[in-house]
C-alpha cells in the first residue's frame, strides 16, 4: 500500500445500543493505532441517529482527545442509540420509516470508506445491512454486559459487569445476616444468564436464576431451609431480569408509550419465598448501575486490543468481519457467523457443573 493510499484513508466509529464499561477504551486504541497509520477517524455521535441528523453529528477523534481519564471512563463521549432502527426510524407522528438510504448518502458525503462499529449482536445485524447495501467496509467491535455475542468468548463490558454484581452479593451479605433475611439481586440479562452465573458464583450465592434453566419455587424454599438448617441464619439469591415465572411467563414492565422491558422478576420471587419459607426477603435492582461505571482492567486490556485489531483488520483489507476474543488471543471472525445465534448459557456447561458442585440450586 502505498503513503498517499494510506493518508487518504478516513474511518468512522461509532457506538450502538446500551452503554456499558470500556467503550471509549475502544475508541481510544483504534484512534492511537490509526493515527500511527495516518488516517483520520470520524466519530459520530448518538449512534447511527446521528447520521440522521441535519446536519449530521461528528466529529474528528484526534490521539489529544484522549487523555489519560477518558480509557477510565464508563459509558461512551460519543453517546449511543438503541431505539432508532435506521430501517425502521420512528418519525414524529408515530410511522416509522426506512430511512437507510439518507444514513449510507450522508456516510459517502463525509468521504468515509469503512465504519468501525462498537456494539451488540442487533447493531452488528443493522450495520451490516447498511454496509453493505451502501457499499461500505465493515468492522465490528463487540460490547454487551449481556456477553451474549457468539464466536467470542468474552465482549466489552461484561466483566465490569459481574465485577458489580458481585460487589453487590459481597455487600447484601452482612445486612442479610444482620436481619435473618434472604436478599435477593436482580441482574441484567436481556436473552442469558452469563452476569448471574458468574456473580452467583463468585459471590457466593446460594440460588442462581437463569433464563435457561427452569425453576419452581418450591426447590429454591428446599435450598434455602436446607441452609438455614445447616446453622446459616440467611440465604443470597441471584436473577436474572429475563428469568419467567414458574408457569412460563415473561415479568416486564409496560412503560409510556407502550414500550415493554424487564423488570420485578426480583419483586415477585421475595413474595412467593416469604409465602414458602419462614424468612422475610427483600429484593435490591441493580439496572444500570452495571452500565454507567469505570471499566476494570481486564475490560481495558480487551477494549484496547479489539481497538487495535479492529483498524489492522481495515489495513489486511479484511472487512465484514468481528473482532473476538477466544483462547486467550484476538481473532476476526464472519459477522453473519457472529450474528447468527445468541449466545446462551450452557446448562450442561462447566461453569454450571462448577455452580452445582458447591451446593449452588437452579431451582430445578
Amino acid at each position: 500500500m502505498s503513503r498517499e493510499s494510506i493518508m487518504s484513508k478516513r474511518i468512522a466509529i461509532l457506538t450502538s445500543g446500551g452503554d456499558c464499561a470500556g467503550l471509549n477504551a475502544v475508541m481510544r486504541a483504534a484512534v492511537l493505532r490509526a493515527d500511527s497509520l495516518g488516517w483520520e477517524i470520524l466519530g459520530i455521535e448518538n449512534g447511527t441517529a446521528g447520521l440522521l441528523d441535519d446536519p449530521p453529528r461528528y466529529r474528528i477523534l484526534k490521539p489529544s482527545d484522549f487523555d489519560g481519564s477518558v480509557m477510565r471512563r464508563g459509558g461512551t463521549i460519543l453517546g449511543t442509540t438503541n431505539s432508532r432502527n435506521p430501517f425502521s426510524y420512528p418519525m414524529p407522528d408515530g410511522s416509522k420509516k426506512d430511512r437507510s438510504d439518507e444514513l449510507i448518502a450522508t456516510l459517502k458525503s463525509l468521504e468515509v470508506e469503512s465504519l468501525i462499529g462498537i456494539g451488540g449482536d442487533g447493531s452488528f445485524d443493522i450495520l451490516n445491512r447498511l454496509t453493505k447495501q451502501g457499499d461500505i467496509k465493515f468492522i465490528g467491535v463487540p460490547k454487551t454486559i449481556d456477553n451474549d455475542v457468539s464466536l467470542t468468548d468474552m465482549s466489552v463490558g461484561f466483566d465490569t459487569a459481574v465485577a458489580v454484581a458481585t460487589e453487590a452479593l459481597d455487600r447484601l451479605q452482612p445486612t442479610a445476616a444482620s436481619h435473618d433475611r434472604i436478599m435477593m439481586l436482580e441482574v441484567m440479562g436481556r436473552d442469558a444468564g452469563h452476569i448471574a452465573l458468574h456473580a452467583g458464583i463468585a459471590g457466593g450465592a446460594d440460588v442462581i436464576l437463569i433464563p435457561e434453566i427452569p425453576y419452581k419455587i418450591e426447590n429454591i424454599a428446599k435450598k434455602i431451609e436446607s441452609v438455614k438448617k445447616g446453622g446459616r441464619n440467611f440465604s443470597l439469591v441471584i436473577v436474572s431480569e429475563a428469568v419467567k415465572t414458574p408457569d412460563g411467563k415473561k415479568h416486564q414492565v409496560v412503560y409510556h408509550g407502550g414500550e415493554t422491558r424487564y423488570g420485578g422478576i426480583a419483586d415477585y420471587l421475595c413474595v412467593k419465598l416469604a409465602e414458602h419459607t419462614s424468612y422475610e426477603a427483600r429484593a435490591t435492582v441493580l439496572g444500570h448501575v452495571q452500565r454507567g461505571v469505570d471499566p476494570g482492567h481486564t475490560d481495558r486490556l480487551l477494549a484496547s486490543a479489539m481497538g487495535v485489531k479492529a483498524v489492522e483488520l481495515i489495513a489486511e483489507g479484511k472487512f465484514g468481519r468481528m473482532v473476538a476474543w477466544q483462547n486467550r488471543n484476538i481473532v476476526d471472525v464472519a459477522i453473519e457467523d457472529a450474528v447468527k445465534d445468541c449466545f446462551t448459557v450452557n446448562p450442561k456447561g462447566m461453569l454450571v457443573h462448577t455452580a452445582r458442585s458447591l451446593g449452588i440450586s437452579f431451582g430445578d
